[in-house]
């Protein structure tokens, strides 16, 4: 069970996600996390930095959907400036979020990457539905109430891990 809770990539940030890199492992399309993912929680409007990557992966046939737990008018505001479909009030780690992603992008779990920053939503979520994850690093240490007690038991998940070898990184 615990082998849900590893990503197969982890990496500092976003911006350490490359198209080329996608595409070499047949990757077409990105499901992404919002909040200390892309940007911090608490940042409403995406950075000069995000609508460049975002433009990147467009220019490179990448498809981006952002999934979010947030409701409709956090992740609305934030995604329709960047032209990004999304889907609000997710539930991860429940998987019709991220198949109903999926069914929109019209690609293959195969050709899609699950990217979050949380092990208990983003990365168990990606896994039991059968995408490729990568966890990054979250942006800020700060976090909602609820993303307070995950991060605790995320911190148990990953020294056990750590202590049998299963992963190497450093946060």
């Amino acid at each position: 069970m615990l082998k849900k809770f590893l990503p197969n990539e982890h990496v500092k940030s976003i911006f350490d996600i490359h198209p080329a890199a996608l595409k070499q492992k047949g990757i077409r399309g990105i499901i992404t996390d919002l909040d200390n993912t892309l940007v911090a929680w608490d940042v409403k409007d995406a950075t000069p930095e995000i609508v460049q990557w975002f433009k990147l992966m467009k220019e490179h046939d990448i498809k981006v959907t952002i999934i979010s737990n947030n409701k409709e008018e956090r992740v609305k505001v934030f995604s329709e400036p960047l032209g990004t479909p999304f889907v609000f009030s997710a539930r991860k780690p429940l998987g019709h979020a991220f198949k109903s992603a999926a069914k929109q992008m019209k690609l293959k779990k195969e050709e899609i990457v699950v990217v979050g920053d949380q092990l208990l939503t983003d990365v168990l979520g990606g896994n039991f539905a059968g995408f490729y994850t990568i966890l990054v690093v979250p942006i800020v240490q700060t976090d909602g109430k609820m993303t307070r007690i995950n991060r605790k038991i995320e911190r148990q998940i990953l020294s056990y891990m750590r202590k049998k070898g299963k992963i190497t990184w450093e946060e």
